[in-house]
């Protein structure tokens, strides 16, 4: 009997090593008498938050965190194994839900991206519709101003020719 008890005890301290932050109590045992009038521990659990968490990523990690509980004693129980597969279940759906995210933040990035095209497009609309070519055309229409200010000055025979 005291190798039993040595073992589930064991059994039950390697789930809660394992589980960390997820553990939500310590180990509690069933107990049978020995022929000396002890208790012995022949049985125990230990109680996991399995629950999903808010944010996928967070799902994950508490996941694998599940998963290493589980399968953290030598010789997992069948309770354990179905635990370790619930785990393994809460992993795809995290991983899924990750890659749902994803596509739709790559897809809100790419309509932001088609956006900032449009409104650098309908800039570029409005700059031509104000008779501005290009960023040059502004810089081009300033030097001819200026050459026509500079100009060599024009004998009153010249001035009267157009006139």
């Amino acid at each position: 009997m005291r190798q039993r008890d040595r073992e589930v005890r064991m059994h039950e301290q390697a789930h809660v090593a394992a589980g960390g932050r997820y553990v939500t109590g310590g180990p509690s045992y069933t107990y049978q008498t020995g022929p000396d009038g002890r208790q012995y521990a022949i049985g125990g659990e230990v109680q996991i938050d399995t629950s999903k968490e808010a944010d996928p990523a967070a799902t994950l990690d508490k996941a694998e965190a599940v998963l290493r509980a589980a399968l953290a004693p030598a010789e997992p129980s069948g309770q354990d194994q179905r635990v370790a597969a619930q785990a393994r279940a809460m992993q795809i759906e995290a991983q899924r839900e990750m890659r749902v995210l994803e596509q739709a933040d790559q897809e809100m990035r790419r309509m932001d991206g088609e956006a900032s095209a449009a409104r650098a497009d309908a800039n570029a609309q409005d700059a031509n519709a104000a008779g501005m070519q290009g960023p040059g055309a502004e810089r081009d229409r300033l030097e001819r101003r200026i050459a026509g200010f500079f100009a060599p000055a024009r004998s009153a025979e010249q001035i009267n020719q157009f006139a």
